[in-house]
C-alpha cells in the first residue's frame, strides 16, 4: 500500500492548482495528488507565471483540514520540508535549504516553488491545494531570482516527474503526519536546521513596505522574526525576503 494519498498524472492541465480548485469548488475532499507533464497556465506566488518544462515535476495536492486558516498556511512550512527531502534524495544530505517563507534553494538558487491556495467549503472545513513545482530538468532563464535544477548538480539524469513525485508524497505524507501530532513545534524546529541566511541581513519586501534588518528567526507560528537597525523586532507574516546576491 502506498504511503501517500493516490496520484492522478495528466498530460496537460492549465494548471494543477486550478485543476484542484476546481475540484475542491465541485465538492471533493481529497486527498488526492493532481499531477500534469505539461501546465499551459501554471502560476507562482503574487500570481507570477510559473513554467513547467518538459521533465520538470508540477503537481499539487487537493486536501481538507478543520484547522483555521492561519493554522493551516503552516502546510506550506509542510511543503517545503518535503520538497527539500526530494532534493537531498538526489543530491546529498545538505544539498538543499529553506528559505522564508517556502522557497527550496539548491546550493544557493531556488529549485523549487510552492503555492499554496485555500476556500471554505460547504461544511465550515478548509480545502487547501498545496502547489509544488519542482525544477528536476530545467531551470528557467528569466526568472526574478537566480535559479537552478537538480539535473545540474547530478552526473546521471534526474527522476522522472512522476517517479519524484512519489519520493514527495511519501515525505509530505511524514512531514503531515507530525505536524498534525504533535503541532508545529516540530516542523518550526526542521525548517530552521535547514534554514538559509538565519544571522544574515536581509530585505523584506511587504505589500505596503521595504524592511531591512536581520533574519532572527522563526515563530512558532511560521512568522519570521526580522531585527530592524534600530533594535526593535518586527514579525513578518506575508511578503518577500531577499538576502543578499538575490536569494
Amino acid at each position: 500500500m502506498a504511503d501517500h494519498p493516490p496520484i492522478e498524472s495528466y498530460d496537460e492541465l492549465d494548471s494543477t492548482n486550478a485543476e484542484a480548485r476546481r475540484r475542491a469548488e465541485a465538492g471533493t475532499a481529497g486527498p488526492v495528488w493532481i499531477t500534469a507533464a505539461l501546465q499551459t497556465a501554471g502560476r507562482g506566488r503574487r500570481g507570477r507565471a510559473w513554467s513547467t518544462a518538459g521533465g520538470n515535476l508540477a503537481a499539487t495536492l487537493l486536501m481538507t483540514t478543520d484547522a483555521p486558516p492561519a493554522e493551516a498556511a503552516q502546510v506550506s512550512f509542510v511543503a517545503a520540508l518535503a520538497a527539500a527531502d526530494l532534493a537531498d534524495t538526489c543530491l546529498g544530505v545538505g544539498a538543499a535549504k529553506l528559505k522564508w517563507p517556502n522557497d527550496v534553494l539548491v546550493y544557493g538558487k531556488k529549485a523549487v516553488g510552492i503555492l499554496v491556495e485555500s476556500g471554505a467549503r460547504a461544511d465550515g472545513r478548509l480545502w487547501l491545494a498545496v502547489g509544488i513545482g519542482v525544477n528536476l530538468a530545467h531551470a528557467p532563464t528569466d526568472a526574478e531570482r537566480p535559479a537552478t535544477a537538480l539535473a545540474e548538480h547530478m552526473a546521471a539524469p534526474p527522476p522522472a516527474p512522476l517517479e519524484a513525485l512519489k519520493v514527495l508524497a511519501g515525505r509530505f505524507e511524514a512531514w503531515r503526519s507530525l505536524w498534525a501530532t504533535q503541532g508545529f513545534a516540530p516542523i518550526a524546529r526542521a525548517w530552521t536546521e535547514r534554514a538559509h541566511g538565519l544571522g544574515d541581513r536581509c530585505e523584506a519586501r511587504l505589500p505596503q513596505r521595504t524592511l531591512a534588518g536581520v533574519a532572527e528567526g522563526l515563530d512558532l507560528d511560521g512568522a519570521l522574526r526580522l531585527r530592524l537597525d534600530d533594535g526593535s523586532l518586527e514579525r513578518i507574516t506575508a511578503g518577500d525576503v531577499f538576502f543578499g546576491g538575490g536569494a
